[in-house]
């Protein structure tokens, strides 16, 4: 089977490994979850799209994470729940159905790191041109800098996918909870040399950009607020640059987690582990770090939560 080049459509998927006795705490929890995070960021959404005094680039560009979240997390941790059940020998997946959650997941990798990258600027914007903010952070420039974020991954993981979709396929096992571009071409006998390097280049270029801008932005704010002695203005960029920082190390720290686990083969439950952690927690962490961190956003939730329970009292 293993030097013979067929067509196979239907792959087994190692999907969550649990035992029978774990099946149901484990489905009750990640559906917690998962309900738990479409709530936040989609209420998050809302609730900037639909108060005026929150239509500003920061929140606007917030958005974009948010969306991402609940994208990276659909994409993921349904078909997780759907097989917790089933038993690992008889979990079974489409390989276009593969395919695209493979691209999905790798469009969520990559779109979190360019989100981050462009809020990055909009924090370097506001606190080291603050005359000029409004002028350049335009509600088009918002946008533009939206598709972009969203359209460099795009273009980038079709290519990635697409070298591991050329390829012939001879195996049809997935040794992963779910499906990526490392299940992809190790379905194949052929040579995936390639697909390594343009991996290795993808993977460094991604990084090394996400990590190098923002290192060098926060370097920038940091000389700003230590030459400024304006301490209201140095205290409102520590909180704002402080939620930023924070959302952009619980990703790195995740994504670094995965790949510093891919040089031990011994280890690789723990890799699989982190990789569904990968698209849980960021999640749900990011709209509790950005709902809780950020004053006039924490007072609007506390507003549309006490309008509600005003009009409950009413109801009753």
């Amino acid at each position: 089977m293993e030097n013979i080049t067929v067509n196979i459509d239907i792959l087994k998927l190692e999907g969550l490994k649990v035992t029978p006795q774990s099946s149901i705490p484990a489905f009750i929890l990640l559906l917690l979850i998962y309900v738990f995070i479409m709530v936040s960021n989609v209420g998050l959404v809302v609730l900037i799209s639909m108060e005026r005094s929150l239509h500003q680039p920061m929140y606007l560009l917030f958005c974009n994470m948010s969306i991402n979240d609940v994208f990276g997390a659909t994409v993921i941790i349904p078909r997780l729940l759907s097989d917790v059940f089933i038993p690992i020998t008889d979990r079974y997946i489409n390989y276009i159905d593969c395919v695209v959650q493979a691209f999905c997941a790798h469009v969520y990798a990559g779109t979190t790191h360019t989100v981050l990258m462009i809020m990055a600027f909009d924090r370097y914007v506001a606190i080291c041109n603050p005359m000029r903010y409004a002028t350049i952070m335009t509600n088009r420039m918002v946008v533009n800098l939206s598709l972009s974020a969203w359209g460099v991954a795009f273009l980038q993981v079709v290519i990635l996918i697409g070298l591991s979709v050329r390829l012939s396929r001879c195996r049809w096992i997935v040794f992963n909870p779910f499906c990526d571009n490392a299940s992809l071409f190790k379905l194949s006998c052929e040579s995936v040399i390639i697909n390594n390097i343009y991996g290795l280049t993808y993977t460094v270029i991604l990084l090394s950009s996400s990590l190098g801008s923002v290192t060098l932005t926060y370097l920038r704010i940091a000389m700003v607020c230590l030459s400024s002695r304006n301490n209201v203005l140095n205290s409102r960029a520590l909180q704002t640059c402080a939620t930023h920082l924070s959302l952009y190390v619980i990703m790195f720290v995740s994504g670094a987690i995965i790949i510093f686990l891919h040089r031990f083969p011994d280890l690789s439950d723990y890799r699989k582990l982190a990789s569904i952690m990968f698209h849980v927690v960021p999640p749900a962490l990011n709209p509790i770090i950005y709902g809780l961190q950020i004053k006039i956003v924490r007072q609007k939730i506390f507003i549309m939560f006490s309008r509600n329970a005003t009009i409950m009292r009413e109801v009753k």
